[in-house]
């Protein structure tokens, strides 16, 4: 079963990216006397894709309390993403979104990095505490981002600390982005703010 996954596998790898080969290999010149001169490794471009950032009008909701929602039109960014060797006609326009509930303090939540890698996006942002007393209320907040490309699996990471509210278990948060430094390994960005 695994050998006939293999093939597969090494498709879907494949498939979102656009891969140039910059330098021929050379394997090492070998004698009999067991003298090996070295090779070289072949040298690859590898293109994610062609990313283009803006932004677009959108009415969204805007949470001002708990119970409460208002709709505002704002300015959101808008990254259109074109995979090499995919079918335009497969891109979908989404939202991404990120939000915390937070309670005794006002707080402020915003999407700071987008990255890439294969079919794979990780959504970075931070929360951060303003220091206003909400006495004895809560607050959602909350930041997005339109998308328009492929169906592509997104995980989220948030920058401070988590607030202790039941709704806040969607996300992972970190201390700093120096703990995502390995998870990030091999991810392009797309988009900063």
């Amino acid at each position: 079963m695994m050998k006939q996954l293999l093939p597969f596998a090494a498709f879907l790898i494949l498939a979102g990216c656009d891969v140039d080969q910059t330098q021929e290999g050379e394997l090492p010149e070998v004698d009999v006397e067991v003298d090996a001169k070295e090779g070289k490794m072949p040298k690859f471009d590898v293109d994610w894709a062609d990313v283009d950032v803006g932004t677009t009008t959108k009415t969204v909701k805007i949470p001002k309390v708990v119970v409460v929602m208002e709709e505002e039109e704002v300015e959101v960014p808008y990254i259109d993403v074109n995979m090499p060797n995919a079918d335009p006609g497969d891109r979908e326009e989404r939202t991404i979104m990120v939000e915390a509930e937070v309670s005794d303090t006002e707080h402020s939540i915003e999407i700071r990095k987008i990255l890439a890698s294969g079919e794979n996006l990780i959504v970075v942002s931070e929360l951060q505490d303003e220091g206003t007393d909400l006495g004895d209320r809560s607050l959602r907040v909350s930041d997005q981002v339109t998308l328009n490309a492929p169906s592509l699996n997104v995980r989220h990471y948030i920058i401070g600390e988590r607030p202790d509210r039941l709704f806040n278990g969607r996300y992972k948060y970190v201390s700093s982005m120096d703990e995502l430094e390995d998870e990030l390994e091999g991810y392009k960005e797309i988009y900063s703010r």
